[in-house]
């Protein structure tokens, strides 16, 4: 069975051909994926990879977590599941109500 691993701590110019490089000295890697910034385009610097198996993925962990690439020390775990984010909006208000004057400012004299 596949276990997949997280790897933070990348160097902006580290390409997904890169990490996959990185990786399969250790075993087969099934799937590579960078994280991407919606906004920019570039790379938010973590990333997953999935090793064919649970031993793969153990010895990739134990030789690349903490190893220096491309001048950054990566970090290198098995990936947790993804925890529930509240949805959408901004949270709870104080946005609301109250009366904010009248009349854009300057009083007019009757």
């Amino acid at each position: 069975m596949a276990t997949k691993l997280y790897v933070g701590n990348l160097s902006f110019n580290t390409s997904e051909d890169d990490l996959r490089r990185t990786f399969e000295p250790f075993g087969s890697v099934v799937s590579c994926s960078l994280i991407m910034d919606k906004m920019t385009g570039r790379s938010r610097g973590f990333g997953f990879v999935e090793m064919a198996s649970a031993a793969e993925a153990t010895k990739a962990i134990g030789e690349l977590n903490g190893k220096e690439v491309d001048g950054r020390a990566l970090t290198v775990n098995e990936a947790r599941p993804r925890e529930d984010r509240p949805s959408g909006g901004f949270g709870g208000g104080g946005f609301g109500g109250g009366d904010r004057g009248g009349r854009g400012g300057r009083r007019d004299r009757y």
